[in-house]
Parts: C-alpha cells; sequence; structure tokens
C-alpha cells in the first residue's frame, strides 16, 4: 500500500477524477452560471476578428466531419423552429428583402 501511497497520478488522470467530483458535486445551475461568466467574460476581451476565425475554423472542422445528411437533418430541424416562431409576415419581409438584394445585383 505504502509503494501506491508514492505513485504519482498522471495530469491527465487528475483531471478526470477532479471533473468528475466536480459532476458530482454539482447541478446543470452551477455549469449554466460558469458558462455566462466565461462567455461574458470573453466578449469583453476579444473583438469581432477573434469570432469569425473561431467560427470560421469551427464551420470547416465541422464540414470535415460531417456529411450531407447531416446539413439536410440541421436544416430541416432549423427550418422547422423557424416556421414555428415566425408568421406569414416575417416570411413576406425576408422575401422583399431577398428580392430586392437579388435585384440589385447583391447575389454575388
Amino acid at each position: 500500500m505504502a509503494e501506491k501511497d508514492n505513485e504519482k497520478m498522471s495530469r491527465e488522470e487528475a483531471g478526470r477524477k477532479g471533473g468528475e467530483a466536480t459532476s458530482n458535486n454539482h447541478g446543470d445551475e452551477f455549469y449554466k452560471e460558469n458558462g455566462e461568466k466565461g462567455g461574458e467574460a470573453t466578449s469583453e476581451s476579444h473583438d469581432k476578428d477573434f469570432y469569425e476565425k473561431t467560427g470560421k475554423k469551427g464551420g470547416e472542422a465541422t464540414s470535415e466531419s460531417h456529411d450531407k445528411d447531416f446539413y439536410e437533418k440541421i436544416g430541416k430541424k432549423g427550418g422547422k423552429a423557424t416556421s414555428e416562431s415566425h408568421d406569414k409576415d416575417f416570411y413576406e419581409k425576408i422575401g422583399k428583402k431577398g428580392g430586392k438584394a437579388n435585384s440589385d445585383g447583391d447575389n454575388n
């Protein structure tokens, strides 16, 4: 047993154990509050360029790891959610906006 007490734990194992302990001791609200704090701190210390680069990197990683079916599924899911939360006037407005952009040559 003394031999085991002298063995050092790897950083990976220590992190995993710490994460498990935190998860066991805290609920969803803990993570929600910490996520919001982190998001606010990040937005205060980074500019638009940071978010553009991060979004591009994430988009590229997603496109490399997902196929056409994935995009079809999320497109349908997003379309359904949009249709449930918007009325006919919304679609008329965005249709006019798109039509104007096309007629002005902004579709490139």
